[in-house]
């Protein structure tokens, strides 16, 4: 069992979604002996670290020139979570993502097996690429095909981590749809969740693709959804577990769009009002209808708290967050995952 009480903690993409939400975690568990890495763009995703408790903030930038210049600089670092990377499935600068995502991570992962500190970096599950339903983090991996630059970034790097053999000490963690808060400063990477929140406070209803598949009817299109609470809490546990190799973090069970969006009227308490629109002819031909995560890995790592049930996850989300507009903040009433680790 890895101690995180012992060295300092450094979490990059600390500012985002996923490692702000380790963050205010290890918050709860009364950890705040934490550098955050990141760039702080010209996005307000700098407002998502004001409640939070941490020892130092490190641009992303500086800190992988410390790490080159003086290898043996931040002694002191027993733990890293490698949350920190261009996240967007259509940027299209591939040169970008080689540089921001695969050598970055290369660079970091290289120093923390030499100096055996613990590493959990975020992976993705679409490096699963095409694939639905059912997807295994045990698969060969020379046989996964991404679809995009994003994905094929992360892919390379898991690649690299088996070819080296450092899958035996890393552990890489697949992320599947990841929704709550903090946010706000993701764009069109954005979850559904806060795009329909929007589109209900501007419009009265949300917009959703019509299905192309007889099999599916409008809505039913099925997705593996995770609040990000959840997504932290299991990050954490990886971490402390010592689990290498690389693990799908899901809920495991699929759920509709249709399941996902009705919980945000109901919070919002308005009338339902749903439209189905036509799919870009662009998209139709590598549209996924149904993904989900195989959590056989997680849940063999000892992971056995529940899963937050998607109608509460999206209620929360939208009653405490959404509507007062708040960040992830330990002086707001916490629910799910966060009752339980506390």
């Amino acid at each position: 069992m890895h101690d995180l009480s012992r060295g300092r903690i450094v979490v990059t993409g600390g500012a985002g979604l996923i490692g702000s939400a380790i963050v205010w975690t290890l918050n709860r568990r009364g950890l705040d002996d934490i550098l955050i890495v990141d760039r702080l763009d010209t996005t307000e995703k700098w407002k998502n670290l004001v409640p939070l408790r941490f020892a130092d903030y490190l641009d992303a930038d500086d800190f992988e020139l410390q790490i080159l210049d003086d290898p043996s600089a931040f002694a002191d670092v027993r733990t890293i979570f490698h949350m920190g990377a261009c996240s967007s499935t259509t940027e299209a600068d591939a040169d970008y993502l080689i540089r921001n995502n695969y050598e970055y991570t290369k660079r970091l992962a290289g120093w923390a097996v030499d100096r055996g500190v613990r590493m959990v970096y975020a992976s993705s599950a679409a490096t699963y690429g095409g694939l639905e339903a059912d997807l295994s983090d045990e698969c060969d991996l020379a046989t996964l095909r991404p679809l995009n630059m994003y994905a094929y970034s992360k892919h390379l790097f898991d690649l690299y981590a088996r070819r080296n053999g450092w899958s035996e000490s890393l552990c890489g963690v697949k992320y599947f749809n990841i929704f709550g808060p903090n946010e706000q400063h993701k764009g069109d990477m954005r979850s559904i969740v806060h795009k329909a929140y929007g589109q209900i406070v501007t419009g009265g209803g949300i917009k959703l693709f019509k299905s192309y598949r007889p099999e599916f009817a409008d809505g039913e299109q099925e997705r593996d959804f995770l609040y990000v609470k959840d997504a932290a809490d299991m990050t954490v546990h990886l971490a402390q577990s010592e689990t290498a190799g690389l693990v799908n973090v899901g809920s495991g069970t699929p759920h509709t769009w249709l399941e996902l969006v009705r919980p945000i009227f109901r919070a919002m308490s308005v009338p339902e009002r749903i439209e189905f629109i036509d799919m870009p002819e662009s998209l139709r031909g590598k549209y996924q209808y149904s993904t989900c995560a195989r959590v056989d890995r997680l849940r063999a790592s000892g992971y056995d708290a529940p899963v937050t049930p998607l109608d509460d996850a999206v209620t929360d989300y939208v009653t405490d967050y959404l509507i007062p507009d708040r960040r992830l903040d330990e002086r707001v009433a916490a629910t799910t995952t966060s009752q339980r680790s506390a």
